[in-house]
């Protein structure tokens, strides 16, 4: 089918609104997006991250930079304050170019947030596991 531009979803919640416990939580969240769909800093055309309004203490996009996501494309916001919604909570959207369909891609929700979307619950040891020879 050739190279499409597809998003990737994940989500996480963070211990403290501390500048470290947001980027301990996007760095973890980030590494697993990256290694559960097999994918390069330069398959990633932009990442947009947001917070629930509890978690302003530091830009999660900083724990993309010091990965060195320097030639994508990042931007911060904060979610919508619905009442009933999950505390502490980040989530990610990423834009990447693959050859994959959108079947073939990992969503990932750890530390809870994945009451979220439990139609896409994840499982790092499965996905290990599938990927091993």
């Amino acid at each position: 089918m050739g190279m499409r531009c597809r998003g990737i979803r994940g989500a996480t919640t963070v211990e403290a609104n501390t500048p470290e416990a947001i980027l301990e939580a996007t760095t973890e969240l980030l590494v697993e997006l990256m290694r559960a769909n097999d994918l390069q800093v330069t398959d990633v055309a932009s990442a947009f991250f947001t917070t629930t309004r509890d978690l302003s203490a530091e830009f999660p996009a900083v724990a993309a930079n010091r990965l060195g996501w320097t030639d994508v494309a990042l931007l911060c916001g904060h979610e919508m304050d619905v009442p009933g919604s999950l505390a502490k909570c980040l989530r990610i959207l990423l834009h990447v170019n693959t050859e994959k369909e959108p079947h073939e891609l990992v969503h990932v929700y750890l530390r809870g947030a994945e009451v979220l979307r439990p139609d896409r619950a994840y499982n790092r040891d499965e996905t290990m596991e599938a990927r091993s020879p």
